[in-house]
């Protein structure tokens, strides 16, 4: 895995970081993204425009967070690798640890 997509990102979805990525590995869960490890090319691209700083390079994820490194590639074992998010859709699913979180009021 390269990069990781953390907590900040539950219920927020800004999408900056799909549009930035080249390779159309960031996927859409119901309430978070995920980055897809094997299709991931380590660019970095997204990282940056992420508006809520939940995008990590899979090292630095913070301690609090650090759950999330599973959970980005773990909610890939039923999909697998389909090559590009943009063929997929929102997945309408989320992994365990994102269904246990409280939802963010607005």
């Amino acid at each position: 895995m390269t990069y990781v997509i953390a907590e900040p990102c539950i219920d927020v979805k800004d999408k900056s970081c799909i549009e930035e990525c080249p390779v159309d590995c960031i996927y859409e869960g119901n309430r978070m993204l995920y980055i897809q490890p094997d299709e991931c090319v380590d660019c970095g691209a997204c990282e940056p425009v992420c508006p809520v700083e939940a995008i990590y390079y899979e090292d630095d994820v913070p301690a609090q967070w650090k759950e999330f490194r599973g959970a980005n590639s773990e909610f890939f074992v039923e999909i697998g690798s389909p090559g590009g998010a943009s063929k997929v859709g929102v997945t309408n699913s989320d992994h365990t640890i994102v269904v246990a979180v409280p939802p963010k009021s607005n």
